[in-house]
């Protein structure tokens, strides 16, 4: 009969493993780590308004359980990875937090067009939609084999205790130099009814009873103009 004899150390490395990985998303953290590092020391500084790509693959700890595509949670898992590549190479989070600021995310829809299936490349791209004084709205799309977009996704960030608006007329100042795409004037028409929903949303899980917001569009705002203030 065969016997197995494990030091007193490997198995305290064994069970400490265990511990870790069953404690703390050791997979996440690292990536998160590894795509800001890259973002920071390896890859093109860009304008705030530039599109950016990164690359990924769906792995079999992306599927569900139907085991024949990426479960849609992995999608907003997906999106962490893209968000940190933009804001840093535009610089744009450094700045928020060098004025005392800090980034929240206020809200996210997706909608799915078609399932990644195991071992599919894919790149998810990431851009500037439109800002205020205290919300960043980017939009994301996955595009698989073939470019087909395969989802896209909303994002809204609630920037706290600075200006965003006047950060990002400070990167187009230093960074731009009116070579990128034009700046946003006002809200894409789907945003504007997005941004409704979630202010009717407030609305009802407010504890005082209030009027519901007119779903009137909100006069088509220009970039950098603030939107109603927003109570839960």
């Amino acid at each position: 009969m065969w016997t197995v004899c494990v030091p007193g150390w490997g198995a305290m490395m064994v069970a400490g493993t265990l511990l870790l990985y069953g404690t703390l998303d050791v997979a996440y953290f690292a990536r998160m780590f590894y795509t800001v590092a890259k973002a920071r020391y390896f890859r093109k500084k860009i304008c705030i308004l530039d599109t950016t790509e990164v690359e990924s693959w769906c792995l079999l700890n992306d599927i569900d359980t139907l085991l024949y595509h990426m479960n849609n949670a992995r999608y907003l898992r997906e999106l962490d990875f893209a968000r940190a590549d933009y804001y840093e190479r535009s610089g744009l989070y450094a700045n928020i937090k060098a004025a005392g600021g800090a980034v929240l995310q206020a809200a996210t829809t997706i909608r799915y067009r078609r399932y990644l299936k195991p071992f599919t490349k894919f790149t998810i791209t990431s851009k500037a939609i439109y800002w205020d004084e205290k919300t960043f709205f980017m939009e994301h799309e996955f595009i698989g084999p073939g470019g087909f977009v395969h989802a896209v996704a909303l994002c809204r960030q609630r920037i706290i205790d600075t200006s965003v608006a006047a950060i990002a007329e400070l990167l187009l100042q230093l960074h731009c130099a009116g070579t990128c795409r034009p700046v946003p004037e006002k809200m894409p028409s789907e945003l504007e009814l997005w941004v409704q929903s979630n202010e009717l949303s407030s609305a009802k899980l407010r504890p005082t009873a209030s009027a519901l917001p007119s779903l009137e569009p909100p006069n088509n705002l220009g970039c950098g103009e603030m939107l109603p203030k927003m109570t839960e």
